[in-house]
């Protein structure tokens, strides 16, 4: 059996193992309490055997694409190009938080539940700008050797200041951004970069200083959705924000 193939069947075991406690207790509360009719029922379970199967594909998709494309990239900016780090940590973030699927769920549910008072386009770049310019902070991090201590510390300081200041409507969007960001672009592609660079970096530790690029990821949005809703309480809380 190909090593390719043995991969397809460790995913698929994953993923059966990690989505049949959830279609078992759906069986179990559908027999005691909802009782759908069939057709529901058969709607319910074919989405369920499609997300499966997309699950299968993704996962192994980021085995075989993903991971190795970021670390390939990290070490080779590492090794030879390590003034473009900076600018390359920048673009990327920015690109990946652009095609990150939970983003764009996200900024559509906000349009939606604000009726049009939050525009998902500026919920858009404003979170794939604030991923960018964390991205790029990461990548001087491993380049001058800044502790990670340094940067998340202040940044959370920062926001419990902005907690007092922010308009209300946007602290809830903010802490849930900072999750929907953190999604599967974001840790098979951004992170695995990071760690390939403080692979191939002269004198960095790729478990020191390869880590810790999510969590600043996360945090990024929560600065700048929070930095948004001050400019919104300050600016007369204008309505439909473009």
């Amino acid at each position: 059996m190909s090593l390719e193939s043995t991969g397809i069947l460790l995913v698929s075991f994953e993923v059966i193992q990690s989505i049949a406690p959830l279609i078992v207790f759906f069986t179990l509360f559908q027999i005691l309490f909802l009782k759908l009719p069939l057709s529901q029922l058969i709607r319910l379970y074919t989405g369920l055997a499609f997300t499966a199967f997309g699950m299968i594909l993704f996962l192994h998709g980021v085995n075989n694409g993903f991971l190795p494309a970021g670390t390939q990239i990290g070490e080779f900016f590492g090794e030879s190009k390590k003034g473009f780090l900076i600018p390359v940590g920048f673009v990327l973030g920015l690109l990946a938080t652009l095609a990150e699927p939970s983003v764009r769920v996200l900024c559509y549910q906000v349009e939606e539940s604000s009726n049009g008072y939050i525009r998902s386009n500026l919920m858009l770049y404003t979170l794939s700008f604030a991923v960018a310019i964390l991205a790029a902070i990461s990548m001087a991090k491993i380049i001058y050797r800044i502790p990670f201590l340094y940067i998340i510390v202040p940044g959370y300081l920062f926001v419990l200041i902005l907690l007092w200041l922010c308009d209300k409507d946007f602290v809830g969007i903010a802490f849930d951004a900072g999750g929907a960001v953190t999604g599967p672009m974001a840790v098979s592609f951004l992170m695995s970069m990071a760690v390939g660079v403080a692979t191939a970096y002269e004198g960095a530790d790729p478990v020191a200083d390869g880590f810790g690029l999510i969590a600043m990821i996360a945090l990024a949005p929560i600065i700048f959705v929070m930095l948004l809703g001050v400019y919104i309480r300050f600016n007369g809380g204008q309505k439909n924000v473009q």
